[in-house]
């Protein structure tokens, strides 16, 4: 009964939205022209935007909810970590802390956020800072010692106060932004002619079996530009997971069940993953960047094994004793094609 009562409440939650977000659509033109008109502004150069003589990378996206930014940015810094230093700067979503502040990975997921502290756990040679104000963050980042010379602007694509030398569009698979409309009725963040901004454009979670004349329907949809290129990737799970007890291959999970656990956007991918692979386990589904309550934990608690997302596992790890199994999933970005253009187009931009 417990189960049935959860899928009724996550159901009318799901109505109720649905419901007033359409209620809303009248709203939704007052959106569209002040987020339009604040662009513009930019464009025309009378709202100022800081530019930078050092590379400045922006992932980001139209829409809100997750389009893959966190594994981008782990690729990038991957791709790029061997040819000069880099920092990332993320606005820390959700924390409770305020300003500048540069993470280490003795800190907490709920001071600094959870995704840079998972890229500061994974790359513990890298600079990692979370600041709301992106120019004042770039400005301490550079004021560190050894100075970065290259920095990564997560989530930032919207901040038109900084002017990147390059930018990343993310879109989904399933939720192009050519489909979407501004908020508060549709998810955009501004209208889709923003877009134009991109130096690339990267449609994310994209079916492995996608074709070629999929992928150029989808060029037509997203009205790509010449002076833009655009590269198609998928979600790439690993066969082993990781955890409190080490790594442990998730074969041995089809005998075991467990509790997934998710705080991110859309959870749907993973969970579809699990049952290809036959697993059995019950899903616990919270909302994304979720700080688990005191309730959630004694939860959690009574779970035996638990599976979960990196950048859960990052505050659950600290918040969770050592009598329950926790592990997380790693993923990472697949390239459909091109994977080497868009290194070499990543690599071009750093030396601008």
């Amino acid at each position: 009964m417990s189960k049935f009562l959860l899928w009724l409440v996550s159901f009318y939650t799901f109505v109720r939205m649905n419901v007033l977000r359409k209620l809303l659509l009248p709203i939704v033109p007052i959106y569209y022209l002040i987020t339009w008109f604040r662009n513009k502004m930019y464009d025309l150069g009378i709202k100022k935007s800081t530019s930078y003589e050092f590379p400045v990378i922006v992932v980001g996206n139209l829409s809100v909810g997750g389009t893959g930014k966190s594994p981008m940015v782990e690729y990038l810094i991957r791709l790029l970590k061997d040819h000069t230093s880099i920092a990332t700067l993320s606005r820390g979503y959700k924390r409770k802390t305020k300003g500048f502040q540069i993470v280490k990975t003795s800190s907490e997921a709920i001071d600094v956020g959870d995704e840079p502290l998972q890229f500061k756990t994974k790359f513990e040679d890298v600079l990692v800072g979370v600041d709301a104000d992106r120019r004042n963050g770039i400005l301490q980042l550079r004021s560190q010692d050894p100075q970065p010379e290259l920095l990564i602007l997560d989530d930032a694509y919207q901040h038109r106060k900084v002017k990147a030398g390059f930018y990343i569009l993310l879109t989904p698979y399933y939720d192009l932004y050519s489909k979407d409309i501004v908020l508060p009725t549709g998810n955009l963040r501004e209208p889709r002619s923003g877009a134009q901004r991109a130096n690339i454009i990267v449609v994310t979670k994209c079916p492995s079996s996608i074709t070629a004349q999929e992928r150029e329907r989808i060029k037509e949809k997203l009205n790509v530009l010449p002076n833009q290129s655009l590269f198609f990737t998928s979600i790439a799970y690993e066969n082993t997971l990781v955890g409190t007890q080490g790594v442990q291959s998730i074969e041995k999970f089809q005998q075991l069940p467990f509790t997934l656990v998710t705080g991110i956007a859309n959870p749907g991918p993973l969970v579809n993953y699990y049952h290809e692979l036959g697993l059995k386990f019950e899903h616990l589904n919270f909302p994304d960047h979720h700080n688990f309550t005191d309730k959630d934990l004694e939860k959690l608690k009574r779970c035996e094994r638990i599976i979960t997302t990196e950048k859960d596992y990052v505050r659950l790890s600290k918040q969770l004793d050592d009598t329950t199994e926790l592990w997380y999933q790693p993923i990472s970005v697949s390239f459909i094609v091109a994977q080497e253009l868009f290194d070499q187009k990543i690599l071009e931009c750093i030396k601008k």
